[in-house]
């Protein structure tokens, strides 16, 4: 008899984290690694923040909060939407969980019942997958592909739907890509989703503000869906806040109180200090979080010339957060005449023991051509990177 149960077993291990934990793991023998597996900001979390946590402990907001946040938490966050968005909610459609990540398996658990479908445009983050497993629904994917710039079309999700779809999760700026959507292309998105009434959308942009084409667009902006649609956002990308642990959401007020419902048996309230930082976080300047994106946008631009002068490697500009997203399938079958690549995951691996360098295989996304990279580290990190990378794909021939 088997202690644990079918639905751990079968649940996927993190490739992100599972990828860190290597390079942790090589790091602890004495060894260099150059870590590009994470999606974490190299920088310090903006002091202002800091320093409205530190009056939060000494303000007394040590006690339990209430299950969907503080009310002018939320309030800040409403007037955030208003300001940043143009879009309008109010307090009770808004549920503050303990990061992003909750934040969705919330709505996957609240709104998917087994069987039901749920449309993923690949490459996709990791977790959706996984957390539409957990609630017994299915995986739709929509493949896109780099010559589309992993875009789906409005044609090509029209194609996918059928009874039994639910849900479309996907994130502008994309986790992995770096794609970002056009107001014009969300528009006809939004179309083919407004005329299938029990199809709703999880738009998770939780990197809104590493946008290096213009200005964000939301698919709740059009009126004629805004009812179906599950706005997801959070602190740990734009504001260096990963450790801090808050997402949040602006939806329809039934689906915001079923999540409340069931974050009230899984965690409750997220943390108190968390809290009031993130309403100096939301309602004080964003200048810290502007030059994050500048130094971002310029690592972006080293990469991609980093990148473009490796042999058989298919570049991709991203648009958005601090990926990119390498089409390395040229590489697949070939040797160093000890190690054979069968696969992008073979090559993901064949990266960590030569090069000393993290990735993630996109066959963890839903592409088996890509590779991730994350560039949210140092400058001198990623030109080492660079050159240790072009000198171990050299080796297969």
């Amino acid at each position: 008899m088997n202690v644990l149960s079918d639905r751990i077993i079968n649940l996927t291990e993190s490739a992100t984290l599972r990828m860190a934990a290597l390079a942790r793991e090589l790091q602890q023998k004495g060894v260099n690694v150059i870590n590009l597996s994470l999606g974490e900001p190299d920088f310090q979390t903006p002091q202002h923040i800091k320093d409205a946590a530190k009056k939060a402990i000494d303000d007394g907001y040590t006690f339990y909060t209430p299950v969907s946040g503080y009310l002018d938490l939320r309030q800040a966050i409403c007037a955030k939407f208003k300001r940043e968005n143009g879009l309008d909610y109010t307090p009770d459609q808004i549920v503050v969980s303990t990061g992003a990540k909750q934040s969705i398996i919330n709505v996957v658990l609240c709104m998917v019942n087994p069987g039901d479908e749920v449309i993923l445009p690949a490459p996709y983050w990791v977790s959706y997958a996984a957390m539409v497993e957990l609630a017994e629904g299915k995986v739709v994917e929509l493949p896109t592909g780099i010559e589309k710039n992993f875009k789906m079309t409005a044609q090509q999700l029209e194609a996918a739907i059928t009874p039994k779809s639910k849900l479309i999760i996907f994130s502008s700026p994309s986790n992995p890509t770096g794609m970002v959507y056009t107001k014009d292309e969300l528009h006809d998105i939004a179309k083919v989703i407004a005329a299938h009434p029990n199809l709703y959308i999880v738009s998770d942009e939780i990197y809104e503000h590493i946008n290096y084409s213009g200005k964000h667009e939301s698919i709740a902006q059009f009126d004629f869906v805004k009812d179906r649609v599950i706005t997801v956002n959070g602190l740990s990308k734009g504001f260096a806040m990963t450790g801090w642990r808050l997402g949040y959401i602006g939806a329809p007020v039934a689906i915001a109180k079923a999540c409340d419902k069931m974050q009230g048996q899984f965690t409750s309230g997220t943390c108190s200090i968390t809290q009031r930082a993130a309403i100096a976080a939301l309602n004080e300047s964003l200048a810290p979080t502007i030059e994050m994106r500048e130094a971002f946008h310029r690592r972006r631009d080293l990469v991609l010339s980093l990148l473009a002068d490796i042999p058989g490697i298919k570049g991709y500009t991203p648009e958005g957060a601090f990926y990119v997203f390498s089409d390395m399938s040229s590489f697949i079958g070939k040797t160093d005449g000890t190690t054979t690549i069968k696969d992008i995951d073979d090559l993901s691996m064949y990266i960590l023991d030569k090069a000393y360098i993290s990735t993630v295989a996109g066959s963890q996304f839903g592409d088996d051509q890509c590779i991730r990279m994350s560039y949210a580290t140092s400058e001198d990190k990623l030109i080492e990177a660079g050159k240790r990378l072009k000198e171990a794909l050299a080796q297969l021939k």
